[in-house]
């Protein structure tokens, strides 16, 4: 039956990447995954979070009608942005990087690598940079010329959900709910989340006036210390207590001993009768190898929800516009692109 289930999955992510290759710019742009890295590095001098921020950038694109760089998109006549949607307001970050990669491949290799294209490859080079696995990245994906701020708003998971709204929102994306929910999860090893993400944690848990019972004494104090009730909710904390620009396995070792940040984290340890998904944790906690391989494993079906490929889209000359709206309304051979 397992063996039947993963055929199953397997057969489905298949078919839903079948035109997606790893090879895809060997002959066009064989330097793009370079281009790519050398800004990624570049930015870590000073920006040790651009790494979990360039992988949540991938996600949250991926998250919302499928990876097809539509988050990059600004506002404009006929674009309702998606970067002003709940999950990502003043929230994501890392735009500015990803147009310094484009511009970089714009002179590189003109009108060739799409912006959903290059939030993949930055996903899996920051985390390689940081320590963590490499795995082979189809590409091939094209850009949307639209944007859906309401599937945004539907669909980008916010932190405070129990284990069955986790579960329910990676089933609304065609994900598993078991595997690739924890597995994911543990992006969530580097990077920094603000006081406003969790703070309802540590002083009315589920308006209960108490603080939420499932997070550690000591990093609750600490955290109250951090963000006091009714203060800055911008404030920054680290995601991982232990290695927090590291890629590594403490994420999980961290949900066991009650240290998870985010309740959307704890709770993958912390709910009772979640005996499948706490079987994952203590496994991933365990043995780094195993983690790093599932990891990979569900970066690849996620980066190739519902991509645009072929003649669908285009491949956009700025990330954050349509080429239509770039070049002017009278501009047909840019816009076909």
């Amino acid at each position: 039956i397992v063996a039947a289930f993963f055929f199953v999955v397997l057969l489905g992510g298949t078919l839903a990447y079948a035109q997606l290759t790893p090879t895809f710019y060997d002959q066009t742009c064989p330097n793009v995954s370079t281009i790519i890295r050398d800004v990624i590095t570049e930015t870590l001098v000073s920006d040790p979070r651009i790494g979990a921020s360039l992988i949540r950038l991938h996600f949250h694109d991926c998250f919302v009608n499928g990876c097809d760089g539509s988050l990059l998109l600004d506002n404009s006549d006929t674009i309702v942005s998606e970067k002003e949607a709940g999950g990502n307001n003043n929230s994501a970050r890392g735009f500015e990087v990803v147009d310094r990669m484009k511009a970089l491949l714009e002179s590189a290799c003109p009108a060739t690598v799409s912006c959903a294209d290059i939030l993949t490859i930055a996903a899996e080079e920051s985390v390689v940079l940081a320590g963590g696995p490499n795995w082979t990245v189809p590409l091939g994906r094209r850009d949307s010329t639209t944007a859906s701020r309401d599937a945004a708003n539907a669909f980008l998971l916010p932190p405070t959900l129990t284990l069955d709204q986790l579960r329910e929102g990676f089933t609304n994306v065609s994900l598993n709910n078991n595997s690739d929910l924890v597995a994911l999860s543990g992006a969530h090893t580097f990077g920094r989340a603000k006081c406003s993400t969790f703070d309802f944690r540590l002083y009315d848990f589920n308006s209960t006036g108490a603080p939420d019972p499932s997070l550690d004494p000591t990093l609750l104090a600490a955290l109250q210390e951090l963000c006091p009730q009714g203060g800055n909710g911008s404030v920054l904390t680290n995601l991982d207590l232990t290695t927090p620009d590291a890629f590594d396995s403490n994420y999980y070792s961290n949900l066991q001993g009650n240290q998870g940040l985010l309740q959307t984290d704890q709770v993958l340890f912390s709910t009772p009768g979640a005996d499948d998904i706490i079987a994952l944790v203590n496994a991933f906690s365990a043995n780094q190898t195993a983690f790093f391989e599932s990891f990979a494993e569900s970066m690849i079906r996620m980066g190739n929800l519902s991509p645009l490929t072929g003649t669908e889209g285009e491949i956009r000359l700025n990330c954050s516009v349509v080429n239509a709206n770039l070049a002017g309304p009278d501009s047909m051979l840019v816009s076909s692109i």
